[in-house]
């Protein structure tokens, strides 16, 4: 059982809240969504494991379980082309939950143009392997969003 965290705070909108049809419609994979607060900060790691994938607008950590999280910061924000972003580890680091792994500035990808909204997706779950998953309601940084079981 993989306990997932909010990369980031702010409000829980769900997936069906991500303007972006491959993630609201959970094309991707299942999980929920969080618009974020629009102030600097750090997209921390959802789970412990590794990462195994590390963009500056996306990351995947898999725990020990195996299970791959995405996170992915805004909407269209790979046309930025990390500009706006920083790297806070590498691919292949093990890190903690909790951990910051990418910092980023949510207001400033707003004011380009973009959504800021954050997908935390289960990579390669079955819709009904998650519980608990929070769709709606102000969430801190570093608290639970689903269960995946």
């Amino acid at each position: 059982m993989t306990r997932v965290l909010s990369p980031v705070s702010g409000r829980v909108v769900g997936l069906a809240g991500v303007p972006d049809p491959v993630f609201a419609q959970a094309m991707v994979g299942p999980g929920t969504a969080v618009d974020p607060e629009r102030t600097p900060g750090q997209a921390i790691a959802p789970v412990t494991g590794t990462v195994v994938k590390l963009h500056p607008h996306a990351y995947v950590v898999v725990d020990d379980e195996g299970h791959g999280v995405l996170v992915h910061l805004g909407v269209d924000t790979v046309q930025l082309k990390g500009e706006g972003f920083e790297l806070l580890a590498a691919e292949g680091d093990a890190v903690v939950k909790g951990q910051p792994l990418v910092g980023w500035d949510p207001a400033a990808i707003e004011a380009g143009g973009r959504s800021p909204v954050c997908a935390v997706v289960a990579l390669d779950a079955a819709a009904d392997a998650l519980s608990d998953v929070r769709e709606s309601g102000e969430v801190e940084k570093g608290a639970e969003l689903f269960v995946w079981r």
